[in-house]
């Protein structure tokens, strides 16, 4: 999505934000919303979007990006975060936020990301797109509450 994104090496920092060239290169873009992942969501991810928000940028962590030791841990860590306003939810979530609309001009090379890691939304494109193609509806469709 985005070839010419640099890497950053860091020293050793657990922090990605305590390192100046990271900092510099998240700062240079000029946006107010961050999206995150890390390898641990207690150490990197968390440590790293509670920096974000200390410095007023709106944080988007995706809880399918990182993982821990356990249950407890992973809980504890997306509370810690959510308590600091960061935004945790899934990969489908931040793309529904990032897209808005599926008329957009993107729609069509998303369906077909989905389709190849979130099955079962392309199943249920397909069969959406049956639907209006036979304008039939499934039986009992009627009865979903619009």
């Amino acid at each position: 999505m985005y070839p010419n994104a640099p890497l950053i090496p860091r020293g050793g920092e657990v922090n990605a934000w305590d390192n100046a060239d990271f900092r510099a290169a998240v700062r240079s873009q000029n946006k107010s919303q961050i999206i995150i992942g890390g390898i641990l969501t207690d150490v990197c991810t968390a440590f790293l979007a509670q920096s974000l928000r200390d410095e007023g940028y709106s944080v988007w962590a995706n809880a399918e990006a990182s993982g821990t030791s356990t249950p407890m841990v992973r809980d504890l860590a997306n509370d810690i975060m959510r308590t600091a306003g960061v935004h945790v939810t899934s990969l489908f979530g931040i793309v529904g936020e990032l897209m808005r609309d599926w008329r957009g001009p993107y729609s069509g090379d998303l369906l077909t990301y989905f389709d190849d890691y979130f099955p079962t939304l392309g199943m249920l494109a397909r069969f959406h797109l049956t639907a209006i193609e036979n304008g039939t509806i499934v039986p009992g469709e009627a009865a979903l509450p619009v």
